[in-house]
């Protein structure tokens, strides 16, 4: 695939949907490894890379970080599929960061504040991607990711402290502006969405009783990115102390 109108897409409104981006076997073979590294892995992790909404209810394990530890993730970084698309979008080689999972557990309520991504990784220029797969059917109901269409072409807005495990920054003037450009992306499982690294997005609480919410995830970031070691120091020290605050252990 070229991706073309994909990529058209992804330039007007810093975001694209891609509908079923694997083959079913691969797609099942995914899902059956994430459900290894869960079962064998995530009880021996530090707090730091296993977030749980309430720790001692498994059950509730809402996000996992730098799984490349992992010898099945770290082989998973080049599949050709994933990095066609992102090298596609960015326009240029990339490199690809450690795989993610996300999940918003029934009846958590816990909700993903607006932010923009490269806030987080403080890349100039930001010619940074995430792909962000639906494991389930991802609807209004469960919480689906909510992009402001054009975003990404108008600059950072300023983030705050959020409180929130997990995304540790957030756009606290959030507009009603904001939410009328808002589009929700509805997926089924295997569909992939991308989104520019400034493209201001969020999500709402699960209020499903019996769904969950997962995603499997990863970040490209185009040849030409720099990181703003400053800026990257200023935020990952905010992150620490708000991680210590919130009692995790590294």
């Amino acid at each position: 695939m070229t991706f073309e109108y994909e990529k058209e897409q992804y330039d007007q409104n810093g975001f694209v949907i891609v509908r079923q981006l694997l083959a079913d076997k691969d797609f099942t073979e995914l899902k059956q490894n994430l459900d290894r590294y869960i079962r064998d892995v995530v009880p021996s992790l530090p707090d730091v890379d296993a977030f749980y909404q309430d720790r001692s209810r498994p059950e509730t394990l809402k996000q996992m970080q730098r799984m490349g530890g992992d010898a099945y993730f770290q082989e998973y970084i080049h599949h050709q599929k994933w990095k066609a698309l992102a090298e596609a979008m960015i326009g240029e080689p990339a490199t690809v960061d450690q795989p993610e999972w996300f999940n918003k557990p029934p009846a958590t309520h816990h909700v993903t504040p607006p932010h923009q991504d490269n806030y987080y990784f403080c890349l100039k220029p930001a010619n940074v991607l995430t792909i962000w797969m639906a494991l389930d059917h991802v609807d209004a109901e469960n919480g689906c990711l909510r992009y402001v269409n054009g975003s990404h072409l108008r600059g950072y807005r300023k983030h705050a402290k959020s409180q929130i495990l997990g995304f540790s920054q957030g756009i606290m003037d959030y507009t009603t502006d904001d939410f009328n450009r808002e589009v929700a992306a509805v997926m089924q499982p295997g569909d992939v969405v991308v989104h520019h690294g400034m493209t201001i997005h969020r999500a709402d609480a699960n209020l499903s009783q019996t769904r969950h919410r997962r995603s499997f995830a990863m970040v490209f970031r185009g040849v030409c990115c720099q990181r703003d070691e400053e800026a990257f120091a200023r935020y990952s020290e905010s992150a620490r102390e708000q991680q210590s605050a919130m009692g995790l252990k590294t």
